[in-house]
C-alpha cells in the first residue's frame, strides 16, 4: 500500500467506479473491465486500485461507520466520504477540498476507527440482514464463516485433462514462472498463489485449465459419471462444471447442457470449443416441452439451481449490501419446482445430484428433505456442505438415486407390511429375492 495520500486521479477514478456499482447496479468485475479499458494503468497502480475498491465494498459498513454514517446505504450516497475514510483506515493525510466533504472530521473519523474495532460485524463486512439469517441457519457454526466470507479469495485452476495432465500444466506453470501450490486433496486443482493475469496465457487460449474454485470442483466428481453415459446438466450456465464432467468422461459420451438464457450456451459452446469438450450438446430451456421430451432419458442429471449464493460472498461481496433475505424465501420456492420437475429426467437406476453455492440449510438439506418426502422413488445416497472456512467457496450437494421399478416395488411392498404388521414376512422375502439376484 502507498504510505501517501492517493493523487487526484486516482479519487476520481475510484469515485467513478463506486459511483458505476452504486448508482447502475453494473456489476463490479464489469465495471473494473469498463475502466480499464479506456484507462492505461501499471499493473502495479492497476492492482492498487482494485484492492482498495474491493476493500471498501466487502466493508461497505465499516467505511460508512467511520464517514460518520451508521446504515451503509447513506455511506453510499456519499461516496468522497467514504474515500476520505479510506485514507483514514490507511492511515494516510486525508485529501482536502474533496466535494461534499467540508463537514468531514478527521478527528472524528479516527475515533470512530477506534469504536468499529468492537463491533465484529463492521470489522468483517456483514451486513444485519445476513448476519441475522446466518444466525438462524447456521447458529454458532455462522461466527465461523462470517470471518471466513470477508476474507480475500484464494484463485484455484482445474487442469483441462482431455488436454493434458496436471504435472505437464505444472512444468507449463512453472516455466512461465507462475507461482502455484497443488491441491493435494483434489486430483485436477491447483492454487494460484502469484498475480499472473492467467487469461492472457496460452495455455489458457489452448484450453489447458479452466478457472474454477476448488469447492466447486468438487461438483462434477458428485455425480460418479462414467463416459458413455447420457448426462443432463439442466441448469448448466456458462458450463464450468459441465466441462468438468467431459473431462471426467474422457469426451465420451453425450452431455446435454441446458438452461433458460441462451447467451449463458452461447459462452458455452465457446468455451466447450476451447476446452476440446465435443461431447457436449446445448439446449436452451424455452417451453416446459424441452425437459419433458427428456423423461427418463439420463444416466445422470445435475440440478446446480439458482441460489442466494452466500456461500460466493468472498468473491460476490458487493451483492450482499441490498437485503436479500426475502428473494432468498423466493428462491427455495423455485428451487422446489425444479428438483421435483427437472428430476424426472434422470432414469430409473439413475443418479440424481442436486448443488447449489449457498451454505443455508433452508436452500439445501430442508429442500432435500422435502423432495425425498414427496418422491418416494428416490433416495438419498449421500450429501455434503463445503463451508468457506474449508479454504475456498462454500457449496452443498446432495447424490440421490432413482429406484428401478423392482427397487420401488419392494419398497412400496415394505411399507405396506408396515401398515398391516407383517413387516418380518415382507423383510424375509426381499432377503430371498436379494439372495437369489446375488447367486
Amino acid at each position: 500500500m502507498a504510505s501517501y495520500s492517493l493523487s487526484a486521479f486516482k479519487i476520481r477514478l475510484i469515485n467513478s467506479i463506486l459511483f458505476e456499482n452504486f448508482n447502475k447496479d453494473v456489476p463490479l468485475d464489469r465495471v473494473f473491465a469498463n475502466h480499464f479499458r479506456k484507462i492505461k494503468l501499471e499493473p502495479q497502480e492497476q492492482s492498487l486500485i482494485i484492492d482498495l475498491v474491493n476493500d471498501l465494498i466487502k466493508r461497505l459498513n465499516y467505511y460508512s461507520f467511520i464517514a460518520g454514517y451508521n446504515k451503509p446505504k447513506d455511506g453510499k450516497r456519499h461516496i468522497n466520504k467514504l474515500i476520505c475514510a479510506l485514507h483514514v483506515e490507511n492511515k494516510w493525510p486525508v485529501p482536502k477540498n474533496l466535494p461534499e466533504c467540508d463537514d468531514f472530521s478527521e478527528k472524528q473519523a479516527k475515533i470512530r476507527k477506534e469504536q468499529a474495532k468492537d463491533i465484529p460485524n463492521l470489522r468483517y463486512g456483514c451486513p444485519e440482514w445476513l448476519d441475522l439469517l446466518g444466525r438462524k441457519e447456521l447458529g454458532d457454526r455462522w461466527d465461523k464463516e462470517k470471518i471466513s466470507l470477508s476474507r480475500k479469495p484464494d484463485r484455484y485452476i482445474r487442469v483441462n485433462t482431455l488436454k493434458v495432465t496436471r504435472e505437464q500444466l505444472c512444468q507449463m506453470l512453472t516455466a512461465s514462472k507462475i507461482k502455484f501450490q497443488v491441491c493435494e486433496n483434489q486430483e485436477d486443482a491447483i492454487r494460484i498463489t502469484g498475480n499472473a493475469d492467467l487469461f492472457k496465457t496460452q495455455m489458457f487460449k489452448d484450453g489447458f485449465f479452466e478457472q474454477q474454485d476448488c469447492g466447486s470442483q468438487e461438483i462434477a466428481p458428485y455425480l460418479q459419471v462414467k463416459p458413455g453415459m447420457r448426462v443432463v446438466d439442466a441448469c448448466a450456465g456458462a458450463g464450468g462444471k459441465t466441462l468438468h464432467i467431459s473431462a471426467l468422461m474422457k469426451g465420451k459420451g453425450v452431455i446435454i447442457a441446458m438452461d433458460d438464457k441462451d447467451w449463458k450456451l452461447q459462452a458455452l459452446r465457446e468455451r466447450a470449443k476451447r476446452a476440446g469438450a465435443f461431447n457436449i450438446e446445448t439446449r436452451h430451456i424455452d417451453s416446459p416441452k424441452v425437459i419433458k421430451k427428456l423423461k427418463e432419458q439420463a444416466d445422470r442429471v445435475l440440478l446446480d439451481v439458482p441460489c442466494s449464493g452466500t456461500g460466493v460472498l468472498k468473491r460476490n461481496f458487493d451483492t450482499k449490501w441490498s437485503d436479500n433475505s426475502n428473494d432468498i424465501r423466493e428462491l427455495t420456492e423455485i428451487q422446489a419446482d425444479i428438483i421435483d420437475r427437472y428430476s424426472q429426467m434422470t432414469k430409473r437406476g439413475g443418479i440424481l445430484v442436486y448443488s447449489t453455492c449457498s451454505i443455508l440449510p433452508m436452500e439445501n438439506q430442508n429442500q432435500i428433505e422435502t423432495f425425498l418426502k414427496k418422491h418416494s422413488d428416490f433416495v438419498l445416497d449421500e450429501q455434503k456442505t463445503v463451508y468457506p472456512s474449508e479454504g475456498g467457496d462454500g457449496f452443498f450437494m446432495a447424490r440421490m438415486r432413482r429406484l428401478t421399478e423392482n427397487e420401488l416395488a419392494d419398497t412400496n411392498a415394505i411399507s405396506d407390511s408396515k401398515e398391516d404388521g407383517n413387516n418380518d414376512t415382507v423383510s424375509a422375502e426381499l432377503s430371498e429375492k436379494n439372495e437369489a439376484k446375488s447367486e
